[in-house]
């Protein structure tokens, strides 16, 4: 889903777990919060549990793929950049050998 950084609230759904929540921003820098810059564009969401200016970060696009998908540990990874973890499987001589681990340990689980 391509959006621009004017476009605010709507509803994100993780393309691969179908997981939806509403959202009050995508992109890296939320209005919301001034001193903050995310590192990757993402859809973000006020935090319902803070009265302060606090965000949670619901998900982003796929790097290499660019699929919607959740910060779910069964649906993505970030590391420099957001990936799927069907990215992830078939790119994973790509990665570090800790983000292996951790990935395959996770499949093991």
């Amino acid at each position: 889903m391509e959006l621009n950084s004017e476009e605010k609230r709507g509803v994100f759904e993780c393309s691969l777990c179908s997981f939806t929540c509403p959202y009050d921003y995508y992109g890296r820098k939320p209005g919301f919060l001034k001193s903050i810059v995310l590192l990757e564009e993402a859809y973000v969401m006020r935090d319902p549990f803070t009265p302060e200016n606090r965000h949670l970060t619901v998900g982003g696009c796929c790097s290499v793929c660019n699929r919607t998908v959740c910060v779910g540990k069964d649906c993505s990874v970030f590391y420099t950049r957001r990936f799927c973890v069907d990215c992830v499987t078939k790119n994973l001589e790509e990665f570090p050998k800790e983000i292996c681990q951790d990935f395959c340990k996770k499949d093991k689980g």
